[in-house]
């Protein structure tokens, strides 16, 4: 899909705006260092200028772009801390999710629905052939899966604060995946991240609220460990869309 099909499909030419312009952000498609009018992008999406202006302001109030003296937007750079956080923020709201699902119940049906996603994740996993060539099915599955949990609680507040969340750079669920390398390490890493999945259905089968939230909340912390293993690793960043949004730390501070 382009980017200006993309817009006409949302609800109104501001929201369509600010979600078509937080994807290019944190898919790489804007550079990091470049300065953006008005004009250009809204030339660039084929919309006028009125949205352009009020989606530029969301994001800006959101923290992925700073206004510059001179006129325009620069795209911010994030130290790793500051990822690491946002991960931290995500992984306690869907650790509280699961925790609630747990508490209350969920149907048969619904609960049977994620566990399948789980299950196809697994034998996605278990190919004895997993290459990179199978993360974008990795990424679409595992984004449905975290999703369907969300989207379970019928929490309108949770719903929205997730998505705020996962609206940060690299704070998703998947949105590290992409610097798998093939290696045992690597793998292992996967396969972990499932077990954690099978172990958080099975703790809200069975009313274990406490152990759901846990479990899921360490699960956010192999996310902590991708991008620390990504700064280390030569080239890996290279393999992440929009890495030029992670800004090195200083280390002269």
């Amino acid at each position: 899909m382009s980017v200006t099909d993309s817009i006409h499909t949302s609800p109104t030419q501001t929201v369509r705006a600010a979600m078509t312009l937080r994807d290019m952000i944190i898919g790489g498609q804007l550079e990091a260092d470049q300065r953006y009018t008005e004009t250009q992008l809204a030339t660039m999406l084929s919309m006028s200028r009125t949205p352009i202006r009020a989606a530029l302001q969301r994001l800006t109030d959101e923290g992925l772009l700073s206004p510059v003296p001179a006129g325009g937007y620069v795209m911010r750079q994030f130290l790793p801390s500051e990822i690491a956080e946002a991960i931290e923020l995500r992984g306690t709201l869907e650790g509280l999710c699961v925790r609630l699902l747990a508490e209350r119940g969920l149907d048969r049906d619904r609960t049977q629905a994620i566990a399948a996603i789980s299950d196809r994740i697994a034998a996605l996993l278990g190919k004895t052939d997993f290459t990179r060539a199978d993360l974008p099915a990795y990424e679409r599955l595992n984004a449905e899966l975290h999703q369907g949990l969300v989207d379970a609680t019928e929490s309108s507040l949770l719903i929205q604060e997730i998505a705020r969340a996962n609206s940060r750079p690299f704070a998703s669920a998947s949105a590290l995946v992409g610097m798998y390398e093939g290696d045992h390490a690597a793998r292992s890493h996967l396969l972990i991240g499932q077990d954690h999945h099978r172990i958080v259905i099975e703790a809200i089968r069975t009313r274990q609220g406490a152990r759901a939230e846990a479990i899921m909340r360490e699960h956010a912390r192999l996310s902590q460990h991708n991008l620390s293993r990504a700064m280390q690793t030569r080239g890996a960043l290279d393999r992440i869309p929009g890495a030029s949004l992670i800004r090195q730390p200083d280390p002269a501070a």
